[in-house]
């Protein structure tokens, strides 16, 4: 198969012909119709995440089951599935009670193991992870739901419980942070949005945010949300993962307010400094959120299958391997209003 492979850290990628993979025990091969190009992948190119070499990245995705590993009883050749991506074990205590998205013996494509930027992945636990395609979401739509759009709805419902009427900052209007906002309006809150990107504050106003706000570093970011919102965010998302994101979404919030913290904040950039002193005077609640386990897959799926959430919105183009190649190691400095997907079969 063709596949992207980093051989060196932040080294360049080159798409050529890779053994097939098989599938695991429990597990299938996918042959991957839509896959999306993700910070995270970002990270995984800059040595922020233990990987082994040869490296294919790659961890959002959708296809159809070409061959299934022994033990796996729910799927078959020809099913049309997705995966969050963290896979779990299937076995221990946190997968039995729903929540594989911190299992211990977790498995990541892209990460632990070979991803999805090739023509086909294995993928672990079969019968825990995968997920349905509703006959009326596409690929696409369903690719982007492994990493970025599934982990800001959970974000939101799961962790964050915003209601209706309450009022979200959402720092980074990257592929998370547009999600958040979709997701907020659909739930009836207001949303404040803040990116250093004219474009990405463009495209967080036209899916309905209340006030876009750009961050040029010398602005004070928490002051204006205070004033907009008259008093602060109930709930603030970073969803760009650094030091000042954070701090700033933090000190958004108005009195008992809600933190969810979705970007990644790698140790390469050392521990970031928080400002404690208002999370304890405050009473401010500090929560993280890793993706969204298979199990709780349905309700979303049902609120994309009535129109109610479209995440096919958030796609700004579909390109191949080779362009992907050249995009990730500038991923970090770019400036996507919205969601990259990759096609792993065009040339």
């Amino acid at each position: 198969m063709r596949a992207m492979v980093l051989d060196r850290i932040r080294g360049p990628l080159t798409v050529r012909e890779v053994p097939d993979p098989v599938p695991p025990d429990g597990g299938v091969v996918v042959r991957v119709l839509a896959t999306g190009l993700c910070r995270s992948d970002w990270h995984a190119w800059a040595g922020h995440d233990e990987i082994s070499l040869p490296h294919v990245p790659g961890h959002e995705l959708a296809g159809v089951v070409v061959a299934t590993g022994t033990g796996v009883s729910r799927w078959s050749v020809g099913d049309r599935i997705t995966v969050p991506f963290v896979e779990g074990c299937g076995r221990c205590a946190w997968c039995r009670s729903g929540n594989a998205q911190v299992c211990p013996e977790q498995q990541q494509p892209g990460f632990t193991h070979w991803g999805s930027f090739a023509q086909y992945v294995a993928l672990h636990a079969a019968d825990t992870n995968l997920v349905a395609i509703p006959e009326g979401v596409t690929v696409e739509a369903a690719a982007s739901l492994g990493c970025r759009f599934a982990t800001a709805y959970r974000a939101l419902t799961g962790r964050a419980g915003l209601a209706a009427g309450e009022w979200l900052t959402v720092i980074g209007a990257g592929g998370v942070g547009l999600s958040s906002v979709m997701i907020a309006k659909a739930l009836g809150a207001r949303v404040v949005a803040v990116d250093r990107h004219p474009g990405a504050l463009a495209a967080a106003a036209g899916l309905g945010a209340d006030h876009v706000l750009t961050a040029d570093g010398a602005r004070d970011i928490p002051g204006l949300v205070v004033e907009v919102t008259e008093g602060g965010s109930h709930v603030s998302v970073d969803a760009a993962g650094s030091e000042q994101t954070c701090a700033n979404a933090i000190l958004s919030l108005r009195r008992r307010g809600r933190h969810v913290q979705v970007g990644l904040l790698p140790a390469a950039v050392g521990q970031p400094r928080l400002p404690m002193a208002r999370v304890i005077g405050w009473e401010l609640d500090l929560l993280g959120s890793h993706g969204m386990a298979a199990a709780d897959y349905p309700g979303m799926l049902a609120l994309i299958e009535r129109g109610d959430l479209r995440p096919q919105d958030l796609i700004e183009r579909i390109i191949g391997l080779e362009e992907a190649s050249e995009l990730l190691p500038a991923f970090d400095s770019a400036s996507p209003a919205g969601m990259t997907m990759i096609d792993p079969h065009r040339r």
